[in-house]
């Protein structure tokens, strides 16, 4: 079920943090709920891809200790499990509201399609992997009914890109001349275009969030322009991760460098505290 991923579902509270309702302990239940629902729904695409992906996964140098290529779990109970957290995620998601089973229903077919599909298509398969994060925004703002920003799904949608990218860029580079066996999109890409997509989709993010920050609707709703001093923390966090995906020693995924990397972790945290002090205790 891999719970290290799930700090993907975070992007599902984003909506509460910035529509000023995360000390509104509702609401805050709500989002809390669509968090876990999209672990649920995660989980259920990651047993589902695993049993996928079998073959492929004995060939990588770390994820042939996955469960299933391993052994210790049999095809049929990751099936099985499969089957009763996408089901049950998406029946538990009707009491957040139908809009947000729909998006839930709709994320969970996405995965499905990516699984047997969409995965083998060169670049469309980082696109995929995108608009998996902006259903996660775009459920969130549906659990707690509430308007979502234009400007919050643009940088959703650069950032996944940006760490789509950087995924293949850090595959490529690890798996060297295994890379068909492991993957065998990674034959499509060309490390130098990654690089250049990775940079544009990088700067692009980081535009993206200053205009952000000095939107009039964002200096209307926030009633203050201290949002830019956020800026930085969000430099350091791309330019972090644009360093640890390019580092052919990191056999980790992204994700766990990402976590288990000091810097980027602290970066993080202090993002956040940046954001909650800014948005609620002016």
């Amino acid at each position: 079920m891999r719970p290290r991923q799930w700090v993907k579902n975070l992007f599902v509270a984003a909506p509460l943090v910035f529509s000023k309702h995360l000390d509104d302990v509702p609401q805050a239940l709500r989002a809390a709920a669509g968090v876990a629902l999209f672990c649920a729904l995660s989980s259920a695409v990651y047993l589902w891809n695993d049993v996928i992906d079998l073959e492929k996964d004995r060939a990588h140098p770390t994820k042939r200790n996955r469960p299933i290529a391993s052994g210790r779990l049999s095809p049929a109970a990751a099936k099985t499990g499969a089957a009763i957290l996408g089901a049950g995620g998406l029946v538990a998601g009707l009491f957040l509201g139908l809009d947000f089973a729909l998006i839930a229903a709709t994320y969970l077919l996405k995965d499905v399609a990516y699984s047997l599909v969409l995965k083998r298509i060169v670049y469309l398969d980082v696109l995929a992997i995108a608009s998996g994060f902006l259903l996660r925004v775009i459920a969130g703002a549906m659990a707690i009914a509430v308007w979502t920003s234009p400007y919050l799904l643009v940088c959703t949608g650069l950032l996944a890109c940006f760490l789509g990218f950087g995924k293949r860029a850090h595959e490529l580079a690890t798996a060297g001349d295994n890379a068909g066996a492991q993957r065998a999109v990674l034959l499509s890409y060309r490390p130098r275009i990654l690089q250049i997509a990775m940079w544009v989709t990088c700067c692009a993010t980081f535009a993206g969030y200053i205009l952000y920050t000095r939107a009039e609707h964002t200096l209307a709703f926030f009633h203050t322009d201290r949002m830019i001093y956020t800026t930085p923390f969000a430099a350091i966090g791309l330019l972090r991760f644009q360093w640890l995906v390019t580092r052919p020693e990191v056999h980790d995924s992204p994700t766990d460098a990402m976590l288990k990397d000091p810097l980027f972790v602290l970066n993080f945290l202090a993002w956040g505290f940046a954001i909650t002090s800014i948005i609620y205790f002016r």
